[in-house]
């Protein structure tokens, strides 16, 4: 008897989405935009729960750096470069900022937080993290949907192939999220 995953992707999909949106995200958007190509989610409604995830996830992240701004810093030293990287960007370019900090390499989750740290507003913060967070969700979910086409022009029908994409896709995204930590930590000197 095969497994079933198609019933189980319709009736959690867009759940996942929404809470890897606020964990993680790009891989979770990566595989919900694959499903949707295959039509077991709707392409838009994916788009809308990994932004709202995200967004959701990165106004917990300004509330965080709002109240606890000098203790974060203190409590995790290795921030600290990254929250002064970001404090000068916001100098320089606040609504910029706010829009793409999501899409720097390294500064997902410190960005929110060295925002909340400045004076940045939270109605300012929350509009430009959510045009930010929308952009971001049709990115990485057009991405898996783009995926889907491409595997499925060079394979054929991908029914036989979902798991196997999926897995590999989730694969990907585990080794990248490893090596980014173990280089990162390596740049802090630590083992």
């Amino acid at each position: 008897m095969a497994f079933e995953y198609a019933p189980l992707i319709a009736k959690y999909g867009y759940a996942a989405t929404f809470v890897g949106s606020l964990i993680e995200g790009e891989t979770m958007l990566i595989l919900s935009g694959l499903a949707a190509h295959r039509g077991y989610l709707d392409f838009t409604l994916v788009v809308l729960a990994g932004a709202l995830g995200g967004a959701l996830g990165d106004v917990g992240y300004f509330m965080l750096g709002r109240h606890y701004r000098d203790q974060l810093q203190q409590r995790f030293p290795k921030l600290a470069p990254g929250i002064a990287r970001v404090r000068t960007m916001i100098e320089r370019h606040p609504n910029g900022t706010i829009f793409s900090v999501r899409f720097l390499y390294g500064l997902r989750t410190v960005g929110p937080i060295a925002i909340g740290s400045t004076q940045v507003s939270l109605g300012r913060f929350i509009a430009m993290n959510a045009i930010g967070a929308l952009t971001w969700s049709v990115c990485w979910a057009g991405a898996g949907f783009v995926l889907g086409k491409s595997a499925e022009r060079l394979l054929g029908e991908l029914s036989h192939y979902e798991v196997a994409i999926a897995v590999a896709v989730l694969v990907v995204g585990g080794v990248a999220a490893l090596a980014l930590h173990w280089r990162r930590r390596a740049g802090t000197g630590q083992a």
